[in-house]
């Protein structure tokens, strides 16, 4: 019986994901999965990683996310899972690269600038 410990990353939301030989339970930060994303975007999301490899229901996941908001949690959750599933099975790797699990988004929020209202609004011009 094999589990393994890994960390996703997406915007400002870390997962440490902690996955284990089981009956397909999934925690997150100590509550059921259904009830921490009550999206069905967000949970189709997260188990993209099982549903690919078609190991949906043979591993118990145990997460703990902080940061960012439910998009990016969901994005950390599924990086970390899928990391998970490569440290336990070799194998399963080309099958995730090839559905783009593996690839940290690196995607980010642009910053505000000053004299700008956010990062590419500006304020109104006005001539005289």
């Amino acid at each position: 019986m094999q589990t393994s410990m890994t960390v996703g990353r997406r915007k400002n939301a870390v997962a440490r994901v902690k996955l284990a030989p089981g009956s397909g339970k999934i925690l997150i930060n100590k509550r059921e999965f259904e009830h921490y994303f009550p999206l069905e975007i967000t949970r189709t999301e997260v188990l993209k990683p099982f549903q690919v490899t078609e190991t949906l229901g043979r591993y118990d996941a145990h997460v703990t996310v902080v940061g960012g908001g439910v998009t990016g949690q969901a994005g950390a959750v599924k990086m970390g899972i899928a990391r998970s599933l490569v440290a336990i099975d070799e194998d399963l790797r080309t099958v995730l690269r090839n559905a783009g699990l593996l690839t940290r988004d690196p995607r980010m929020v642009e910053r505000k600038k000053y004299g700008q209202k956010k990062a590419r609004k500006r304020f109104q011009f006005s001539k005289r």
